[in-house]
């Protein structure tokens, strides 16, 4: 996201009084903003030039919203990205965050919510891109090691691909490894400006940062599940 000008918002939902309606109060708040009726017209859109921030539903035509999810994080790991759905789509919903989406909203929402998630999801991204020079600078745990400054994780020498939301819950366990992070307690580091997401959206996130650890290093998988209370990083 520039700094000489506002972020550009991307929305794709085939309803065109939802498009209308929503662009109006983004640009409202602030935002720059992209609209677009289909899958296809989005992707096509944004292989020219990724937006700050896309919110994607889930059913949509020429190009399903899980399959724009998919294209995109193979982009990037690092534009927030907030998924609209149905309360029937319970099953997409789960699937949509194991596969990288960092929020998501049912319909039918309020705009002031979908207003705050955006709000959320922007300063987080822009946490990780700012390097101030100040504070600590990396973290190791073990073969983990993160870069707190430009958001950066490795195993050993391998780089680790996270979503802002990732490294923050990665970041949380690893500064005290053996010690139990509740649920709660990740979701304060994952969306620390007072969002709230269920319990299952944690564990849908822990979940995929497990298999990015086993897809970089074959076997390594340090992050325990301790039934009913939470989750924490195994001490090496």
């Amino acid at each position: 996201m520039s700094k000489a000008q506002p972020a550009l918002v991307a929305l794709v939902d085939d309803e065109k009084s939802l498009r209308e309606t929503v662009g109006l109060a983004l640009r409202r708040e602030g935002h720059r903003v992209a609209l677009y009726p289909d899958g296809l017209s989005a992707w096509e859109a944004f292989a020219r030039e990724l937006p700050d921030l896309a919110i994607l539903d889930i059913v949509l035509p020429r190009l399903e919203g899980l399959e724009l999810l998919r294209r995109l994080r193979g982009r990037s790991d690092r534009l927030p990205i907030l998924m609209l759905t149905s309360k029937v789509e319970e099953f997409d919903k789960v699937l949509g965050l194991e596969m990288g989406a960092d929020d998501y909203l049912t319909k039918p929402f309020l705009l002031r919510e979908l207003a705050a998630r955006v709000k959320v999801l922007l300063r987080r991204s822009a946490l990780g891109s700012a390097d101030d020079g100040e504070g600590e600078s990396w973290l190791e745990a073990g073969r983990l090691r993160l870069d707190l400054r430009r958001f950066r994780a490795f195993v050993g020498e391998q780089s680790l691909p996270l979503t802002v939301t990732e490294f923050h819950m990665l970041a949380a366990l690893a500064r005290r490894p053996g010690h139990v992070r509740s649920r709660q307690q990740l979701m304060s580091e994952g969306y620390p400006f007072d969002a709230y997401v269920s319990d299952r959206t944690i564990d849908s996130h822990v979940k995929r940062m497990r298999r990015k650890l086993v897809s970089v290093e074959a076997g390594f998988d340090p992050i325990e599940t301790v039934y009913g209370v939470g989750y924490r990083l195994r001490e090496e």
